[in-house]
């Protein structure tokens, strides 16, 4: 019960973190609205949405450990003074996520975080590692409506970006059917979050350990 506490505070926190990235990116690149809609703050009630802010992300993490950021900020785009600053403001969300990584990997390297199976932090921060991981990566797709896509969506002809963008249900379902439902695929995901979280010296062991201790449930007999 601890780790599922301690890994869905410091979640929502990583998603505020992210659109935070958006925002800041945006108000810099030329959106002065972010700042009248509240987005320039750390304040969690200025980007979470009840369902798709808080319990879509948290019943992803639930099923399957997905780090799905779930806030949103709403973006002028119109207001943005370029198509790289559009690209910029797009690739600040993940940015986020890749410095949460940097903070627990330096906590594991200065010796702060032990690689300790028994230990909470280290299990609970271990698990957190690598759903920042996933969340970059699924992130950094180039489906829409990810960032990924969103980065490169400037630079695309507008009759183009705009099919793309409508088929944007269809396009983020399959990708998360395939995900679960197709082992190659969820075996090839998660050994590469597992090589990257090595490769950041955290050993993907913890991560695993943290997810089994996330689900507290599946040891209560519920």
């Amino acid at each position: 019960m601890e780790c599922f506490i301690v890994v869905t505070v410091l979640w929502v926190f990583s998603v505020c973190l992210h659109e935070f990235g958006h925002a800041i990116t945006a108000y810099y690149a030329g959106d002065y609205t972010v700042r009248d809609k509240g987005y320039l703050t750390m304040n969690p009630l200025h980007y979470t949405h009840p369902f798709y802010s808080l319990l879509l992300p948290v019943i992803f993490l639930m099923l399957g450990g997905i780090g799905l950021p779930g806030g949103a900020v709403y973006i002028d785009r119109s207001l943005i003074r370029s198509r790289g600053w559009e690209t910029g403001v797009s690739l600040a969300g993940p940015a986020m996520n890749f410095v949460i990584i940097l903070w627990i990997s330096l906590g594991f390297k200065t010796g702060l975080l032990r690689n300790d199976s028994e230990h909470l932090a280290s299990v609970a921060l271990g698990f957190l590692l690598q759903l920042q991981i996933s969340a970059v990566l699924l992130n950094l797709l180039p489906v829409p409506p990810l960032d990924g896509f969103q980065a490169i969506a400037p630079w695309l002809p507008a009759e183009l970006r705009e099919r793309l963008y409508a088929s944007s249900n269809l396009t983020s379902s399959l990708l998360f059917m395939l995900l679960w439902f197709v082992q190659p695929v969820n075996e090839a995901f998660w050994n590469l979050v597992g090589h990257i979280s090595y490769v950041f010296g955290v050993n993907p062991y913890l991560g695993y350990v943290g997810f089994k201790a996330f689900r507290f449930w599946d040891h209560s007999g519920f």
